[in-house]
């Protein structure tokens, strides 16, 4: 929503500005299209020749994500470290046995059926439950280093593959002003080409070029770039909540008392989703 009022706003400040001070929109406007269209045509085939087919998907859904926001809420982060917390206290006070079924099978478990924003979370889900099933194979003889290691290289490599999109746009953001740079260029040839007509004549034409530069500039930093940064920001605070539930497992193993595994998983989180201590606790004596 954000994003949206601010473009709205660079686009009325720039152009609005340009009015006051007494500049015509209508050699601009006019001279728009053409340069959009050699501008925009290679970010689309730049974007093309340095990415997959899956990375272009990704960077399409990725715009989705910039306008809706952060994926997870205050309340679902609350729900992590609840439900991790419950699976840990499970093998802890049951065994493995007791926590298998949960985690080989968490679509079928009653306690993740019981967080279903969680379990719709596949990468999260996958997380918790790949992680326990190592500690139940291995009948709790793991070293507590060695799950975290596995645990920080599952999501090093997801969180990679989440800020693809997020690199590209950046990559086109830097790119941007070098293309506006082209489309100027070909118009003072063309401009060139036309060497004998009228100075009002050369003098629109040598505008129209002009234009491209000022495209790929604005584009550039006005447009690309703050969407690139705006996706890094809701993709770190997506990431949170994995890493509450990795201090959650891990504060376990190493035998905390629940309050301080709460805490270690909770003091990692935003100001702006963080709980409280207390309503942590309440929500993991089922309050």
């Amino acid at each position: 929503m954000y994003a949206i009022i601010g473009i709205v706003v660079l686009l009325v400040m720039v152009f609005g500005g340009f009015t006051i001070s007494g500049g015509s929109l209508g050699p601009v406007m006019k001279a728009m299209p053409f340069e959009m269209l050699i501008i925009g045509g290679a970010a689309i085939g730049a974007m093309i020749a340095g990415n997959s087919l899956d990375h272009l998907k990704a960077i399409g859904a990725a715009f989705k994500k910039i306008f809706k926001g952060p994926q997870h809420t205050k309340q679902d982060h609350i729900d992590a470290i609840a439900l991790t917390s419950q699976l840990m206290k499970l093998l802890k006070n049951d065994g493995p046995v007791a926590l298998e079924s949960h985690v080989t099978e968490p679509e079928n478990s009653a306690m993740f059926s019981a967080y279903p924003n969680i379990l719709a979370n596949k990468p999260l889900v996958h997380l918790i439950s790949d992680t326990l099933t190592l500690l139940v194979v291995s009948s709790g003889t793991l070293e507590v280093h060695a799950v975290e290691e596995v645990m920080d290289n599952a999501m090093k490599t997801h969180f990679h593959e989440l800020h693809e999109p997020q690199h590209a746009l950046q990559t086109l953001a830097d790119a941007l002003p070098a293309l506006g740079i082209v489309a100027a260029v070909l118009g003072v040839v063309k401009t060139m080409g036309s060497i004998d007509q009228p100075p009002a004549v050369l003098g629109k034409m040598i505008g129209a070029a002009l234009v491209g530069t000022f495209l790929g500039v604005l584009l550039a930093y006005g447009i690309v770039a703050p969407l690139a940064g705006r996706l890094k920001q809701v993709l770190e605070q997506d990431e949170m909540i994995f890493h509450a539930v990795k201090q959650v497992i891990i504060a376990s193993l190493y035998g905390h008392p629940q309050p301080l595994v709460v805490e270690s998983a909770r003091s990692g989180l935003g100001h702006h989703i963080r709980p409280g201590l207390n309503e942590l606790l309440d929500a993991l004596r089922g309050r």
